[in-house]
């Protein structure tokens, strides 16, 4: 059974169809890429798998359950994480509060031992602490654990956003753009990462992404959308030499 399972996915924003009729299918481990030209409805399919929009169509089943239509904190839980294309961090806090943050999910106090700061509010900190530093040490952030975040280079911070996602524990990790904004040396570190993170957290990826050498180098399979609906679908390859995608994506 694949991890993700999207049939018939749709969305109207008064009389605009934004999105119709979407499917995609990701097994567990695969890193799979969905493209299209600016506008093809792209990030309005991250905002229905992950509770931004409701859809008016279509069912999202996650790992065997029907996550549609769900709220976003309730689609977190179920296991889905994602970053987007303008990096969103809490800049203003600490690196290592802003992958404390993440943990949340899975760690819990009550309101009253937090503010009195009792043995049990101690004790999951400590814990949320440690958890924290050690994707940091994957990442090669600890040594910035205590910095601002927004005083990290765009690089780094790109690497903290993603390994906010991963303190979720998610199934599936949605990147919207992790390439924008970056030069061609630190793609290449980007490439390694999301392979390292796939490998190594046995993590489903999806992402979103414009640059055609990164979704080559590292996507198995690829969905392509063109006005709101799937244009192609299969192997990188075979999508990527497409007739039609050529056409209507590369503009050639």
């Amino acid at each position: 059974m694949a991890l993700l399972e999207v049939k018939n996915l749709g969305i109207s924003f008064g009389g605009l169809r934004a999105v119709n009729a979407f499917d995609i299918s990701i097994e567990k481990e695969e890193l799979y890429g969905l493209i299209g030209p600016n506008g093809a409805g792209k990030t309005t399919v991250f905002n229905l798998l992950t509770g931004v929009y409701k859809p008016d169509s279509g069912k999202v089943i996650l790992d065997g359950n029907d996550i549609t239509g769900k709220k976003t904190i309730d689609i977190s839980k179920a296991g889905i994480a994602r970053t987007f294309q303008n990096i969103r961090l809490f800049k203003q806090l600490s690196v290592l509060d802003n992958v404390k943050v993440g943990l949340h999910n899975k760690h819990h106090y009550s309101t009253a031992a937090g503010i009195l700061r009792l043995p049990s509010y101690r004790k999951v900190e400590k814990e949320m602490d440690e958890q924290a530093m050690e994707l940091l040490k994957v990442f090669h952030l600890d040594d910035a654990a205590h910095l601002t975040a927004s005083n990290l280079p765009y690089g780094q911070q790109r690497r903290l956003e993603i390994a906010r996602a991963l303190a979720t524990e998610p199934k599936l990790l949605l990147l919207d753009e992790p390439a924008a904004g970056m030069n061609p040396n630190e793609t290449g570190e980007l490439m390694d990462m999301i392979r390292f993170v796939r490998d190594n957290f046995h993590m489903t990826i999806l992402l979103i992404e414009h640059d055609m050498k990164l979704v080559s180098g590292i996507c198995e399979e690829l969905t392509v959308l063109n006005f709101g609906e799937v244009l192609a679908q299969g192997k990188t390859s075979d999508v990527l030499n497409d007739p039609q995608v050529i056409t209507a994506y590369l503009g050639e």
